[in-house]
């Protein structure tokens, strides 16, 4: 019975870990919604060059509550050897 608890929060850990590492791409910057601190959404709305989506982050806590900020990055994210 225990093994069978452990095997089954191993496998909600890990669903949720998996989750969390796909980034979100929106078509919309309004589609965003709640932006958690240190969350980052793609926006896909043509506003970068080619090849590149904007990216929004929550940067920083404020009392009005997260502030966001954006910048163009390469679609694909960075090359790894």
């Amino acid at each position: 019975m225990l093994l069978r608890r452990a095997a089954c929060l191993s496998l909600l850990i890990s669903v949720a870990l998996a989750t969390t590492a796909h980034a979100v791409t929106v078509g919309r910057e309004q589609d965003i919604g709640d932006l958690k601190l240190g969350q980052r959404v793609q926006v896909d709305d043509g506003t970068c060059p080619a090849g590149q989506v904007k990216e929004v982050r929550g940067a920083k806590m404020t009392d009005k509550g997260v502030a966001r900020t954006s910048a163009c990055v390469s679609r694909f994210g960075p090359k790894s050897k």
